[in-house]
């Protein structure tokens, strides 16, 4: 398969894991310490795969320099973004329970509340396609690992949509677009950068890491610690051995 086609079609599938978490989270009552305790699994998942597959590449590639100042300007980038949408009403985004606001108490968060859950997938997706560029193949770990994390992001985040109000048209309309919009980023994040050098790309997929990573603390682990409490620590555990022995068993 050419590797921009693969790049877009792995995307979409590990996109595609977040309709299917949201169809769960929407038409299903899931108890809320139950959806923390997958949210937990999904962050320790992440963490792993952005620890081993992601900054690994990136360290081999192009040394700490690189790496760090790319992982810091991941974060720093998402940061900034996510202080935005915060002030716009898209805080909670991730939260399963009541806290996040519906349309008439908060007019636009429910635009604020799609534009972070895209900006919560593009970085994952856009790894992805960074990943042919080291290996010249996708990285089965990294793949497995986004779309094992994302069930969690999106049975969470349509659970609250629901409890605000949000229509099951505004919930699978926004999903269904961020799936596509991931299978164009992991295209993106192979097409834009083929044939720049290894240290650019190493760069690059240090700065996705660092976005993850922010996006993981600022997002995810809320949500799991709220229900779980001292569970979520161990849950994280067993979501990063997880994504961990993916990682040894696909290398």
């Amino acid at each position: 398969m050419d590797h921009a086609v693969a790049a877009t079609v792995w995307g979409f599938i590990s996109g595609g894991a977040l309709v299917l978490g949201a169809g769960i989270g929407y038409r299903v009552n899931v108890p809320s310490r139950v959806v923390a305790g997958i949210m937990a699994y999904g962050a320790g998942v992440l963490i792993s795969a952005l620890s081993f597959e992601l900054m690994e590449e990136a360290y081999d590639e192009a040394g700490m320099a690189a790496t760090a100042t790319g992982f810091l300007a991941g974060a720093v980038i998402y940061s900034l973004a996510n202080r935005l949408l915060t002030i716009w009403g898209a805080r909670d985004r991730k939260r399963s329970g009541a806290q996040q606001p519906d349309e008439d108490s908060d007019s636009g968060s429910g635009a604020a509340i799609a534009i972070g859950s895209l900006l919560d997938g593009v970085p994952e997706s856009i790894a992805i396609g960074l990943s042919i560029l080291h290996g010249g193949a996708v990285s089965t770990a990294t793949v497995a690992a986004i779309f094992l994390s994302n069930i969690p992001e999106g049975l969470s985040s349509a659970a609250g949509m629901k409890k605000a109000g949000r229509s099951a048209a505004y919930v699978f309309g926004v999903w269904c677009n961020i799936t596509v919009a991931c299978g164009l980023s992991s295209y993106l994040g192979y097409a834009l950068f083929d044939g720049l050098s290894p240290f650019v790309v190493a760069a690059t997929t240090a700065v996705a890491a660092g976005a993850m990573l922010a996006m993981i603390v600022d997002t995810m682990v809320p949500e799991a610690f709220a229900e779980t409490h001292n569970l979520a620590g161990l849950i994280a555990v067993l979501g990063f051995l997880t994504s961990f022995a993916l990682t040894k068993m696909a290398g």
